[in-house]
């Protein structure tokens, strides 16, 4: 009997224990830990597109809202801007709704105190000069201002007397009567004749072949002037364009008007656009004056565009009509009894005017 009491006294007391860790973890998984919670800074962003070398206002800050510690410390907050943005300049141009952060401002003398804007666009050890240019040289004006481009540079080459650093061939003259006059005072003289003053008094000097008909050696002379002999060669590669066309001119000082062109009145035309001659490259000071030489020297700049995140460098041979006929496999017309007519002397460039 007492047995049986104990027995139960352990069930109701099993029972107890089951029923009190069954609540415990109930409540345990009910509990949903508590999250802190995100604090949110106000960080700047350019409201407006500032340009290069601006003074930034507070009319072209705006700003988003990033979680606290994601400022990578080169951010700026907006209650802070009047302390550390506002008054400064942009060493870039900044486009709207771009974070501004630190490495893209700083202090007026730390931009260019003096000189334009665009010098900033020059890195250190480069200079910029510029070349003429036409509709075709500039793939049809394609290369716009920070575009990546290629110059091929294509010369005229001709043989000439290194004596008289003429083209050859030379002209001949006569001499007579040369030799020693007999007088009190012997003297040497020479009369000539013909010479460059005057082509038709002057034959081009020519050479001494053998005739394979009648087995004689005949005098020949050539029939026209020395023909130049082209030859092109991609000289520079990946150099970036400056700025296409003139850059403005601040020659007038500001008088408080609107700068903005004003629209034409009805029925007028409106102007048309500017064509651009001159292309400005911004290359290493060795290339600058390669360039100053090939523009005074008479060689024909032609810029080819690259793709914009193509950084390669391609070995390139220079281009001859023999390199062509090669490459190619261009065969030499052979001559034929036969032929076009009417006879074809020049080909037309199909570029049109």
């Amino acid at each position: 009997m007492r047995r049986g009491r104990v027995f139960i006294y352990l069930a109701v007391i099993l029972l107890v224990a089951l029923a009190g860790a069954f609540l415990f973890l109930r409540n345990q998984a009910s509990v949903v830990p508590e999250v802190p919670e995100q604090v949110l800074v106000k960080i700047i962003i350019a409201e407006q597109n500032i340009p290069q070398g601006a003074e930034i206002t507070d009319e072209v800050l705006g700003w988003i809202s990033l979680p606290e510690g994601t400022d990578f410390g080169v951010m700026f907050r907006y209650d802070q801007r009047d302390e550390q943005v506002v008054g400064k300049y942009a060493k870039y141009p900044i486009e709207q709704g771009v974070i501004i952060t630190k490495p893209m401002v700083s202090g007026i003398g730390e931009i260019a105190s003096t000189g334009p804007e665009w010098a900033n666009l020059i890195s250190p050890g480069m200079t910029a000069i510029s070349i003429p240019t036409t509709r075709l040289s500039s793939v049809t004006y394609g290369v716009a201002d920070g575009a990546h481009v290629n110059l091929i540079a294509c010369f005229l080459f001709v043989d000439i007397d290194s004596g008289f650093q003429s083209i050859l061939p030379n002209r001949t003259a006569f001499v007579s009567q040369s030799g020693f006059k007999p007088s009190e005072a012997p003297s040497l003289s020479a009369s000539v004749s013909g010479g460059q003053s005057s082509e038709a008094s002057g034959s081009a000097q020519g050479r001494v072949e053998l005739d394979p008909t009648f087995q004689q050696p005949i005098y020949i002379v050539p029939s026209e002037a020395q023909r130049p002999r082209p030859v092109c060669k991609t000289i520079f590669q990946d150099i970036t364009v400056l700025k296409l066309g003139d850059f403005p001119l601040d020659t007038v000082e500001d008088s408080g008007e609107d700068d903005e062109e004003t629209p034409p009145a009805p029925g007028e035309e409106a102007p048309a656009p500017s064509i651009p001659d001159v292309v400005t490259l911004i290359v290493s000071p060795q290339d600058a004056t390669s360039l100053a030489y090939m523009l005074y020297g008479g060689a024909e700049l032609t810029l080819t565009l690259r793709g914009a995140n193509d950084t390669s460098r391609v070995e390139t041979e220079a281009a001859t009509l023999q390199f062509l006929l090669s490459q190619y496999a261009i065969p030499v017309p052979a001559k034929l009894p036969y032929g076009p007519e009417p006879r074809i002397d020049a080909l037309e460039s199909p570029i049109l005017e």
